[in-house]
Order: structure tokens, then C-alpha cells, then sequence
């Protein structure tokens, strides 16, 4: 069986995209054939590698709800990556196509609709962007991550089954991860989470209380490949050296340590990405979800004010981020059982553990039905 995956290149959706991987190796084993198109970024080059996933790469453009000049550049892009995305399918010729959204899926399922091979879409957010509401009248089927969600697309296609992760990231060792970076039991770990590309804004609000917040708590910080080495130098100017006294930063957490550091931390201090929101779920662990002021669609606030509704999370804004009010949240949480035992029950809720077995089953489905 043929299959193409694609979508963002971001580890929002290439996670997810992995995870469907997995199931549909086990399911098919040697039978399954399958390639991902997406669009060259170096973290897409990287995951796929790692899992032996072929790769094939098209030009793509964005669609913006903002003016902006590269928007005329990028008009230009997309009919460049459609005529690729078809001379890619026509020679891979699949029996199915998953994609989870972002613009570079946008010409590869047209294409993909053209040829008439079926497609499946995955929606991870509260509220769907501007390429997945388009690609939903080419889609077969589509899947949500929320409820709220289903209410963009049309009721006969559409059904809710979470959002789909790697099974191992539940199965972290705690031990294994505290005696590598030489962490205590006597006091309680937060792990900082600024999203796959890390975050200057909530780098800059950690490494401001730094001081303080070491004389209770130890520190995971992932924090960017681009942003690591300036943190390691703030922190220095606030007399804190990375790997020591309860601080450890990393410019990014491959699967096997980031399951640790779940499984290692008390609190989670992170973005509202669908795809660590899931985790966090997964994981049962209290969290603090700082959204991105200006991710497309909103997205991220709406995700993050769904687990808040509920109690299922503490949410700041980035405007919020002040070094008092931060400080006093962390405080709170994790002096307080009671509240992160509710926590932590509300945000199980948003964990679907059979997400990624269904999605697999879907896909087979409508590509043995053509």
C-alpha cells in the first residue's frame, strides 16, 4: 500500500504525522510503502531521516490574513509546488493520501484530488487554519482533535479522535533522566516547553526569575536551537550556569529524553501547540500554556482557553509575562496538591490514546475501498 503523508513542517504536525507512521508499519509491515512531501525545512529532514521515512520536497506558498509583500511572492510559489506535487504523485501513484494541514499540504492534496486518489485530513486545533477548512471540500475524511472543531466541516466526514501522538511518549523514565543530569528528589521539577523552535519570549520571563525560582524548583528548559546559546550566556549574567544547581537547558529534546522530562517534571510551563498540549494530557501533569499572540487563525489561545474553561490549565498571556505574576503562578500550582490533582484530572480529558490506531485504520480503510 502506497501512502503519502504531508503536511507543516513544523513538530506540531510532524509528530502527529510519525505517530500514524508507526501504526500503519505495524498494521501493514512490509506492505506498507510509505513517502512524506513537505517542504525542505531542516526539521522535516531531520525527523523523517530518523524514522527512514523517503522524502520528496515541494515549493510552497503561504496563505497570510495580514498584508504583507511576501504574499506576492508566495502567489507565484503555488502553482510551482502544484505542478511538482502532481509530477511526484504521478510517479509515486499512491492508494492514499494523509495530510495534516499547513500550507505546504495545500497543492499536494489538490493534486492528489485531480488523480483522484483518496485523502484524509487531520485537524489538531480547536479551531481548523485556512488550509484545512480549504482542503476539507477535497477530503474523503476528517478528523478533529476537538469538539469545537467539528462544527467547520461537514457532519457526514468528520469525526473526533484526538490527537495523535507516539505511544512512547507515556513511558518516560523519570530515574534514567535525573541521574543523567545529576537532579534530586527532594525538590520539584518544572519543564519549560517553547515549542519545537523554542520561544525568546518565554526564554526571556524563565531566565528573568531563574535565581529565584532555583532556590525551590529544578529546571528542564528546552529552549530553541536558535535561542540556546543566548540563554546559556542571560543566565550566566544572572549568576546561573547551565548544568548545575538544578538547571539543565537543551536546545531541543529528542522523543526518548522529552518522555523523561514528562515523566521527570512536577509542572509543565509551555506553548499551546495541539501537539504538546496532547503530551502534557498524556503525561497527567499540571501546566501553565503561555499562546503565541499571533499564531495563525489564533489558534493557540483558542486551544489553550478550551483546557481553562475546564480547569484543566492556567493560562497566561504573553503580555502577562511578567516576572512577579509568573513567579507567583508557579508558586501557587505547585504548593497547592489539591489543585494540581484537579489539574491533572481535567487535562486527561484531552487525551485520546487510541488517536493514532484510528487515524491508521481510516486511512487503510478508504484506500482498500478505492
Amino acid at each position: 500500500m502506497r501512502i503519502v503523508l504531508t503536511g507543516g513542517g513544523t513538530g506540531g504536525h510532524l509528530t502527529p504525522l510519525v505517530a500514524v507512521a508507526d501504526k500503519l508499519k505495524a498494521k501493514l509491515g512490509s506492505e506498507a510503502n510509505i513517502l512524506y512531501i513537505g517542504s525542505g525545512a531542516e526539521m522535516e529532514k531531520k525527523i523523517m531521516s530518523e524514522e527512514g521515512i523517503p522524502t520528496k520536497f515541494v515549493i510552497s506558498g503561504k496563505m497570510r490574513r495580514y498584508f504583507s509583500f511576501q504574499n506576492f511572492i508566495d502567489f507565484f510559489k503555488v502553482p510551482i509546488g502544484f505542478v511538482q506535487s502532481l509530477w511526484i504523485l504521478l510517479r509515486f501513484m499512491p492508494d492514499v493520501i494523509f495530510s495534516k494541514g499547513g500550507y505546504v499540504a495545500v497543492p499536494i492534496v489538490l493534486a492528489g484530488w485531480i488523480y483522484r486518489i483518496p485523502i484524509m485530513i487531520h485537524e489538531s486545533d480547536s479551531a481548523p487554519g485556512i488550509a484545512n477548512q480549504f482542503l476539507s471540500k477535497f477530503a474523503n475524511r476528517i478528523a478533529v482533535a476537538y469538539p469545537s472543531a467539528e462544527e467547520y466541516f461537514p457532519k457526514e466526514k468528520t469525526a473526533l479522535v484526538g490527537n495523535p501522538i507516539r505511544f512512547q511518549v507515556t513511558q518516560g523514565d523519570a530515574k534514567i533522566l535525573r541521574q543523567e543530569i545529576g537532579f534530586t528528589e527532594s525538590r520539584k521539577t518544572l519543564l519549560i516547553l517553547g515549542g519545537s523552535q523554542g520561544s525568546r519570549i518565554i526564554n526571556e520571563a524563565i531566565v528573568k526569575i531563574l535565581p529565584q525560582l532555583l532556590q525551590h524548583f529544578q529546571i528542564i528548559h528546552q529552549t530553541g536551537q536558535e535561542h540556546y546559546d543566548n540563554v546559556l550566556r542571560e543566565a550566566a549574567f544572572v549568576g546561573v550556569k547551565a548544568g548545575h544547581n538544578g538547571y539543565y537547558a537543551a536546545p531541543f529534546m529528542n522523543a526518548n529524553k522529552l518522555r523523561d522530562a514528562f515523566a521527570l517534571s512536577d509542572l509543565v510551563i509551555s506553548r499551546a501547540g495541539a501537539t504538546f498540549i496532547t503530551e502534557i494530557a498524556a503525561n497527567g501533569k499540571p501546566a501553565i500554556l503561555i499562546p503565541i499572540s499571533e499564531s495563525a487563525n489564533d489558534h493557540q489561545r483558542m486551544n489553550a482557553y478550551a483546557l481553562a474553561q475546564i480547569g484543566a490549565a492556567l493560562v497566561l498571556e504573553e503580555a502577562n509575562l511578567g516576572e512577579h505574576i509568573l513567579l507567583e503562578k508557579i508558586n501557587h500550582i505547585l504548593n497547592d496538591n489539591e489543585l494540581q490533582m484537579n489539574m491533572v484530572e481535567k487535562i486527561k480529558t484531552f487525551y485520546h490514546p487510541t488517536a493514532a490506531d484510528v487515524i491508521a485504520n481510516g486511512i487503510i480503510e478508504i484506500a482498500e475501498a478505492n
